[in-house]
């Protein structure tokens, strides 16, 4: 069952398209996160099962409905394909792979770098704008994280700054500049259609996991490296690697990166950060060792932390990503 409350916004803490309320449930003030419009006074439904269940997941309920003013809405005109289908939350896009050639599926070699998490975005983008300025470089936001776009800052901060070419939603996660129905078709049209020079693959903020082998997130970058492999691109898996992270599965090259590279079907691109030499499991994966300009990242003014843990705390996850962008720019027009 679905843990739905009734409340009622007492503020707009911040305004946009994940706009940030105070919501008043049952006499409690408590955060929560709109992706249509309110307005304090609202009358509102939340989702209360992430807070409620303590997973870490912002802190924030979810607004199901705005049953004060979110009842007229009739959806983009000419949509015709369901996002969410089959749940009370479906709603029409265009896909954008309507936009691709239909006579190729390949990419003709453009690189794609496959992130296992969403904080190693601004890593990879900066560090393959530094290494290649002027290169388009877009964003295909995956399954395992969050999947509503608009609830990453650091995209909308990353588009902003012309670190990002383009934002495709594709499979289950919606709301970018551009929607995709599979992971494969928001490569192919990025990489066509859209002019992108290079695409990065992955999961949006947060990550589902159960600390098993297979249960997690993480794993999104098997299928995401699958399908960049089979439309012909320079995979470049960017490892998930940490020296900060108090649980032994993580430190060093994480487990959810060496489960993917033993997992998959054909040998990619692995960046590394230089004096880093982890054992590789799988198939015959190239390594690929990228710069990485730590303090000019850091100076940057983006994102700068990981699961609470900043540069100074965790440098290995910074240095791995930002390798990674290195890597992925260095294999434009390659």
């Amino acid at each position: 069952m679905i843990a739905l409350r009734r409340g009622v916004v007492l503020a707009v803490d911040r305004p946009g398209p994940a706009a940030e309320l105070t919501v008043d449930v049952s006499g409690e003030r408590r955060r929560a996160l709109s992706f249509e419009p309110a307005e304090v006074g609202d009358d509102v439904v939340v989702n209360v099962a992430a807070v409620d269940l303590a997973l870490g997941s912002g802190g924030f309920d979810i607004v199901h409905v705005n049953l004060t003013r979110g009842l007229a809405g009739s959806g983009e005109p000419g949509a015709h394909v369901m996002k969410l289908n089959y749940t009370s939350l479906q709603h029409a896009v265009m896909p954008v792979e309507e936009q691709a050639p239909r006579d190729s599926v390949s990419v003709g070699g453009k690189p794609v770098a496959v992130v296992a998490l969403h904080g190693q975005l601004p890593c990879v983008a900066w560090a393959a704008a530094q290494a290649r300025p002027g290169a388009r470089v877009g964003y295909v936001q995956t399954a395992g994280g969050a999947l509503p776009g608009a609830m990453s800052r650091v995209v909308r901060e990353l588009l902003s700054a012309g670190l990002l070419a383009g934002h495709v939603t594709a499979a289950p996660a919606f709301g970018g500049e551009h929607e995709a129905i599979s992971t494969a078709g928001g490569l192919h049209a990025g990489l066509t259609a859209l002019g992108w020079d290079a695409a990065i693959a992955g999961p949006g903020p947060g990550i589902l996991g159960s600390a098993t082998t297979l249960g997690h997130g993480g794993l999104v970058a098997l299928d995401s490296a699958h399908a960049a492999l089979a439309l012909g691109a320079t995979t470049v898996v960017v490892p998930r690697m940490s020296s900060g992270d108090e649980r032994e599965r993580h430190r060093g090259l994480s487990h959810h990166t060496r489960t993917v590279l033993e997992l998959m079907l054909r040998p990619a691109l692995v960046a590394l950060p230089e004096g880093e030499t982890p054992e590789l499991p799988g198939e015959a994966h190239e390594v690929r060792v990228g710069a990485a300009d730590v303090d000019g990242y850091r100076a940057s003014g983006l994102p700068a932390r990981t699961m609470g843990r900043g540069i100074e705390e965790d440098e290995l996850f910074f240095r791995a990503s930002l390798a990674g962008g290195t890597v992925l720019a260095e294999a434009v027009g390659g």
